[in-house]
C-alpha cells in the first residue's frame, strides 16, 4: 500500500490539479454580467487585454530602439572631436577639442530652451512613441504652409511633460549637436572661443531648428507634395540637409568671414598645405563616426518594429565604403599616393550623402551615391582652395556639398518600395528614375531653400558678430597657438610646441587676413 502511494500519489495529485485548473478556466470563459447588466465574454476580454499588452510592448520596443539610436549618435561626438583635432596643428589641439566638447553643453541648453519648440512644436502626434498629439501649435503663413513650431519651450506647456515628448527631445538634440559641431572644424585654429560660444546658441536656438521645422516639423517644404503635388514633398530621412548641409553651409559662411589661416596661401593666392598633426587619431575618429552613424540612420525609423532598418543599415555601410574607395583611388591617380586624409573624408562623404535616401533606395544605388560623394569631396576641397577659402578639416565639402547631393540623389533613385503615406501623400516615394519627376523637383526646391536660408542668415550673423564682438584671434595668438592664449594649457608636455617664435611675415599676414575678410 505504501509503495503504491509513493508510486501513484504524485500522478493522482497532478491529475486533480489539472481538473481544478480546467474548471477555473471554464468558469472564466462563461458569459458574465458587467456593471450595466450586459453579457460579456471572458474570452473577448482576454483578447482585448492581450491586444493592449501587445500594443504596449511595441511602444516599449520603439522607446528602447530610439534611446539606443540617441546614445549611438551622442557617441559620434567623440569621433568628430578626434577627426577635427587630428586634422589640425598640435598647438591648437586643446582648443579644437574644447569646441567639440562644449558645443554639446551649449547646444543642448539652447535647444532645450527654444530650439526644440521652434522645430517640433507643431509636428503633431508622435505615432511610434505613444501617439498623443501634444506638440500641436505652429505658425502658418497660410493653411498648410507652416514656418515655425510654437509649443514645448523649455519642455514645458500643456501636456508636454510626457515620456514620448521627452524621448523625442533626447533623440533630436544629438542630431542638432552634429550640425553644430561641423562648423567648429571649418573655422578651427583662428576662432575666438568666446565668439564660438555665442555661435553655439545661434545654431541651436535659431538656424538649425527653423530649417529643421520646414523639413521634419511639418513645415512648408515637407508639404510640397500635399500643397503643390510634387512627390511626397521634400524628403530627408535622417538629415543630409537638415543636419549636414545646414552645418556645412554655415561653415562655409563662417570660413569666408573669418578668413584663411596665416600661411595657408602665398602672396599669389596659391594654397600651401598645413598638415594635421595626428592623422591616425583622425582615422580612428572616422571609425567611431561610422559606428555611430548606424544609430543616426537606422535609428531614424523611430521604430524597432520597422524592419526597414535593415535596408537602412546596409545602405549606410555600402555608401560609406564606396565613398572611401572612390576618394582613395581619385587621390591616388591625381597625386600618386592614396592620401589617408582624403580617404577618411571620402568615407564620411559617403555617409553624409546616403543619410537622406538610405531608406528609399536599392543597394546598388547606395553604391553609386557613395562613390559620387567620394569624388565630390575631393573636387570640392580643391575648388574651395582655388577660391581662397580655408577649411582645415574639409567640413564644407564633406557635409555641405554632399548633404545637398544626398537629397538630390533621393529624387533620382528612390524606388517606390518605402514611404507610403509619408507627408500625407498616398503611395511610396519614387524618384525620377522610377517614374516621379515631381519628387526630384521637390528635392531641388528644398536644396535651394537650404542654401539660400542657411548661407544668408549665417553670413549675416558672422558679419555682425565680427563687427560687434570680433571672431578672430590676433596674428600673434594664432602663431603662438590657441592652446597657450585661449586655453592656458597644452595638449602635449613639450613646451616648445607651444612657445613658438613669431615669424617675420606676421604683420603682413595680418594685413592679408584683413584683405581676405573684406
Amino acid at each position: 500500500m505504501v509503495i503504491a502511494l509513493r508510486r501513484w500519489g504524485p500522478l493522482v495529485v497532478g491529475v486533480l490539479l489539472c481538473f481544478l485548473l480546467l474548471a477555473l478556466a471554464g468558469g472564466g470563459g462563461k458569459a458574465r454580467a458587467d456593471a450595466t447588466g450586459e453579457q460579456t465574454g471572458g474570452s473577448q476580454d482576454l483578447a482585448g487585454e492581450l491586444s493592449e499588452e501587445v500594443g504596449h510592448g511595441k511602444i516599449a520596443l520603439n522607446f528602447i530602439w530610439v534611446f539606443l539610436g540617441a546614445i549611438l549618435v551622442f557617441f559620434m561626438q567623440a569621433g568628430f572631436a578626434m577627426v577635427e583635432t587630428g586634422f589640425t596643428q598640435e598647438r591648437n589641439a586643446v582648443h579644437v577639442m574644447m569646441t567639440n566638447f562644449t558645443i554639446f553643453a551649449i547646444g543642448t541648453l539652447g535647444y532645450f530652451l527654444v530650439g526644440y519648440a521652434l522645430m517640433f512644436g507643431g509636428v503633431g502626434a508622435l505615432a511610434t512613441l505613444g501617439g498623443a498629439e501634444i506638440l500641436n501649435a505652429k505658425l502658418e503663413v497660410a493653411r498648410g504652409w507652416s514656418i515655425l513650431g510654437l509649443k514645448g519651450f523649455a519642455l514645458s506647456g500643456s501636456g508636454v511633460y510626457d515620456v514620448g515628448v521627452f524621448l523625442f527631445f533626447l533623440f533630436q538634440v544629438v542630431f542638432m549637436d552634429t550640425a553644430a559641431t561641423i562648423v567648429t572644424g571649418a573655422m578651427a585654429e583662428r576662432w575666438k572661443f568666446k565668439a564660438f560660444v555665442v555661435y553655439g546658441f545661434f545654431m541651436s536656438m535659431v538656424l538649425y531648428p527653423v530649417f529643421g521645422h520646414w523639413v521634419w516639423g511639418g513645415g512648408w517644404l515637407s508639404q510640397l507634395g500635399s500643397n503643390l503635388g510634387l512627390g511626397h514633398g521634400f524628403v530627408d530621412f535622417a538629415g543630409s540637409s537638415v543636419v549636414h548641409a545646414v552645418g556645412g553651409i554655415c561653415a562655409l559662411a563662417g570660413a569666408i568671414v573669418i578668413g584663411p589661416r596665416i600661411g595657408r596661401f602665398d602672396r599669389d593666392g596659391k594654397p600651401r598645405a598645413i598638415p594635421g598633426h595626428n592623422v591616425p587619431m583622425a582615422i580612428i575618429g572616422v571609425i567611431i563616426l561610422v559606428f555611430g552613424w548606424f544609430g543616426f540612420n537606422a535609428g531614424s525609423t523611430l521604430s524597432g518594429n520597422d524592419l526597414r532598418l535593415a535596408v537602412v543599415a546596409v545602405n549606410t555601410l555600402l555608401a560609406a565604403c564606396a565613398g572611401c574607395l572612390a576618394a582613395m583611388f581619385f587621390m591616388w591617380r591625381k597625386c600618386g599616393k592614396p592620401d589617408p586624409s582624403m580617404t577618411a573624408n571620402g568615407m564620411l562623404a559617403g555617409l553624409v550623402a546616403v543619410t537622406a535616401p538610405c531608406a528609399f533606395v536599392p543597394s546598388w544605388a547606395s553604391l553609386i551615391i557613395g562613390a559620387v560623394a567620394g569624388v565630390l569631396v575631393c573636387v570640392g576641397v580643391f575648388a574651395l582652395e582655388r577660391r581662397g577659402i580655408d577649411d582645415p578639416v574639409g567640413a564644407v565639402a564633406v557635409h555641405g556639398m554632399n548633404g545637398l547631393w544626398g537629397v538630390l540623389s533621393l529624387g533620382l533613385f528612390a524606388d517606390g518600395t518605402y514611404g507610403a503615406g509619408l507627408n500625407g501623400v498616398e503611395g511610396a516615394v519614387r524618384g525620377l528614375f522610377f517614374g516621379d519627376a515631381g519628387q526630384l523637383a521637390a528635392q531641388a526646391i528644398g536644396a535651394i531653400a537650404c542654401v539660400a536660408f542657411v548661407f544668408g542668415l549665417s553670413y549675416l550673423f558672422f558679419r555682425l558678430q565680427d563687427r560687434w564682438q570680433g571672431i578672430r584671434v590676433s596674428p600673434q595668438e594664432e602663431v603662438d597657438g590657441l592652446d597657450a592664449h585661449e586655453m592656458g594649457v597644452s595638449a602635449y608636455t613639450d613646451d616648445s610646441r607651444i612657445s613658438l617664435p613669431v615669424p617675420e611675415p606676421v604683420a603682413s599676414a595680418g594685413g592679408d587676413i584683413a584683405a581676405a575678410r573684406g
